[in-house]
């Protein structure tokens, strides 16, 4: 079988790739950024960017699924640097997979597509898209996931999107070693009451679900379903970040800011950085106040049973492993 990975040279691709690899498929993937080691492992390498419409149709050509995983993630930027690579990238994609005749697309989604400001426990893909977004991330994603879903059917093309919740593992350059360095320079409080409980994902579950998303779409899945991905157990977020700063011996989180104050605050850093147009992001934000002060945790019901999904790699083992790899 012939596969386009997007993104293919990121955190989560390059455990996709990894997961084709086994399968001895004929894998190319189409990135901005050369990806040497993976040329050298027999993969054909596409450089250019899901926003250039020659690039995405010359990818697509003469194959039979495709993972479209590359996106702009982030909680700050233009509304522009969000909707060019995540929206008009993603229509792209499916533009190509209709002329080249490709049957299968798996698309790497969010959960963040359904935030509204509130809080989720055990909540499933009956939810609805967001509202009140707070990020141009979580907008823009939810946007092209819909067009994704509603793609299925069209010209042969059957779809399916996932929504892994914080990724993370061996090789992660931004969840954890973020976390790491603002407790190491003692920027990092805990929001809220420190007992919110939230959904993490190890990426090699994740990449193995997208692998279990093809063979579901080879098997007669109708296609046009998203899924929420997960450990499959909910962690207490801020007892889980103390485990992690255990095991490097930083010292723990106790200094605590409520989520109102934390919300505040990010939303005067919004005002400041955009007025006088300041370059990185700011050290809060609305939508981060949010999602580090409450719930979100999701049943994944839907993924196990359709798709044959299981969180293999365990979260202590996972933690584990990349607390080596760093050490």
């Amino acid at each position: 079988m012939k596969v386009l990975v997007t993104g293919g040279g990121g955190f989560l691709g390059r455990y996709i790739v990894k997961e084709l690899q086994s399968r001895n498929y004929d894998i190319s993937i189409l990135g901005r950024s050369p990806q040497d080691d993976l040329v050298a492992q027999g993969i054909k390498f596409i450089q250019g960017n899901i926003t250039d419409v020659e690039i995405v149709e010359q990818a697509c050509s003469e194959v039979d699924a495709v993972f479209h995983v590359a996106a702009k993630a982030g909680v700050w930027g233009n509304w522009n640097s969000f909707y060019q690579p995540n929206v008009i990238g993603t229509q792209n994609i499916i533009k190509a997979c209709n002329s080249q005749k490709v049957t299968k697309l798996i698309y790497t989604s969010t959960p963040s597509v359904v935030f509204n400001g509130d809080s989720f426990s055990g909540a499933n893909e009956s939810l609805p898209y967001g509202k009140n977004w707070l990020c141009h991330y979580a907008h823009t994603k939810a946007i092209a996931e819909k067009e994704i879903l509603e793609a299925n059917g069209t010209n042969g093309l059957k779809t399916i999107a996932l929504r892994p919740h914080l990724i993370f593992g061996k090789g992660d350059p931004h969840l954890l070693p973020r976390v790491i360095q603002k407790a190491k320079s003692e920027k990092l409080r805990i929001v809220g009451n420190g007992q919110n409980r939230v959904d993490i994902t190890h990426v090699t579950n994740a990449a193995s679900a997208h692998v279990k998303a093809l063979d579901a779409l080879e098997n007669n899945h109708p296609g046009g379903k998203a899924y929420f991905l997960s450990q499959d157990q909910p962690v207490v977020l801020w007892q889980w970040i103390n485990q992690l700063l255990k095991k490097l011996n930083i010292p723990k989180l106790e200094k605590n800011i409520s989520l109102k104050k934390a919300y505040n605050i990010g939303f005067v850093m919004e005002v400041i950085w955009k007025t006088l147009n300041l370059k990185g992001e700011p050290p809060m934000t609305r939508f981060v106040a949010v999602e580090l002060a409450k719930n979100h945790w999701y049943d994944i019901s839907a993924a196990k049973n359709d798709l044959g999904y299981e969180a293999t790699v365990s979260t202590d083992t996972g933690l584990n492993q990349f607390v080596k790899s760093i050490k």
